[in-house]
């Protein structure tokens, strides 16, 4: 998947984008709210385990729950301890559940996958329900997102946040819709106070200003930057400046450092500037470039900034291996955010076609799958249409 542009979904780009850089970039940091985040499911455990062995599981709890054809060894298997408590209420979350729309089936589904949800109390699910119906459209939606991300409507230890900061991202102008696609997807910045996420927005907003952005165009980036990475909030002031500084020791322009920004969709603000200098030495070496000459390579594709010397090793050499030169590499630089084993597919069907992918440029194998699949018809059809021949009798029937 590429950086570039913005047709796709923002759901997609974002979800699609946050797996990619945490699976392959050891820089990346987060505020230090985020083990707090990370390790709530199992402080919630730790609440209520003792010891599972010399405990028995809850008889009334067991009834309960095979009554709704909850599937009980997926809970044996997933959360054991849940099974142990003294107190639980699945009737009662069942039947909100219910009253919500939810049949007998996607209330066991939402059980088994999230077996914490039963030891919830029915007026924490209830105030719940009211926070995220501030968003949903009607009750149809929300048992929807409930059955889809379980976990992330049942922790509702921060819900005086979740409330404040679904106020502060509505008067923002971000639409329910994405604060909606925030809850399920990136509830961590919701456990955040409001008042540090209305400290990280100043702080964008502030820095674009300083590198020349407009007052008219401010809210429409910050709303799109949010948009793309709500992951940036759970960020430091001091992380967004220390890499701002970082790019303008090397060189970087204010209008560049906002064109890196709107290419990286802020997940700048995530990166380790010791990572980034490793890497930028890294393209340097190998491209055997200036300074300006690595800037320049940098602006076209930001992978070189962004992604760890390991990743760029191993896909420069899955790229050399298939016969591709240095020089096409520096011609092409964006080929560097494709993961080996997609080369390795496009350059096998692109061959199968006649087509030398070691003597043209790398273009071809460029962009989304979707991109791809564009180029590639494009190359069929160019190998089966017939050659045109201008000088030959055309014969037409009477």
């Amino acid at each position: 998947m590429m950086l570039r542009g913005v047709a796709h979904g923002a759901k997609e780009t974002f979800t699609l984008l946050l797996t990619r850089y945490l699976s392959s970039n050891t820089g990346l940091k987060f505020s230090s709210a985020w083990p707090d985040v990370a390790n709530r499911t199992f402080l919630i455990h730790s609440n209520y385990t003792t010891d599972t062995k010399s405990r028995e599981e809850n008889k009334k709890t067991l009834e309960n729950l095979y009554s709704l054809s909850v599937d009980i060894t997926k809970i044996r298997r997933l959360k054991e301890w849940v099974l142990l408590q003294d107190v639980a209420y699945v009737k009662e979350i069942a039947g909100i559940l219910q009253e919500m729309g939810a049949d007998e089936s996607t209330v066991a589904s939402i059980i088994e996958r999230c077996p914490e949800a039963i030891l919830h109390t029915p007026a924490e699910i209830n105030s719940q329900r009211a926070l995220w119906q501030l968003v949903c459209q009607n009750e149809k939606q929300l048992i929807k997102l409930i059955e889809q991300f379980p976990e992330s409507f049942f922790t509702t230890e921060y819900q005086q946040n979740q409330k404040a900061n679904i106020l502060f991202f509505q008067e923002l102008g971000l639409k329910n819709n994405i604060i909606t696609r925030f809850l399920t997807s990136a509830p961590n910045i919701f456990y955040n106070p409001v008042k540090k996420n209305k400290n990280m927005i100043e702080t964008l907003q502030r820095n674009y200003l300083n590198l020349g952005g407009s007052e008219a165009n401010m809210k429409i980036w910050i709303l799109k930057l949010l948009s793309q990475n709500p992951f940036i909030l759970l960020n430091t002031s001091t992380a967004i400046q220390e890499n701002l500084e970082f790019l303008q020791k090397n060189y970087f322009t204010d209008q560049e450092v906002l064109q890196l920004l709107s290419k990286l969709k802020g997940f700048i603000f995530q990166l380790n500037s010791i990572t980034m200098q490793k890497s930028m030495l890294f393209s340097k070496n190998i491209f055997k470039c200036s300074d300006q000459e690595l800037k320049q390579l940098v602006l076209k594709c930001p992978a070189l900034l962004y992604y760890s010397v390991t990743v760029l090793e191993e896909r420069l050499e899955g790229l050399l291996k298939e016969g591709i030169s240095i020089a096409q590499i520096r011609e092409t630089p964006m080929v560097l955010e494709l993961t080996t084993q997609i080369v390795q597919y496009r350059i096998k069907k692109l061959s199968a076609l006649g087509y030398d992918i070691k003597s043209g440029n790398l273009e071809s194998l460029n962009g989304t799958k979707k991109d791809f699949e564009v180029t590639y018809g494009k190359i069929q059809s160019k190998k089966e249409r017939p050659i045109f021949n201008p000088v030959a009798p055309i014969h037409i029937e009477d």
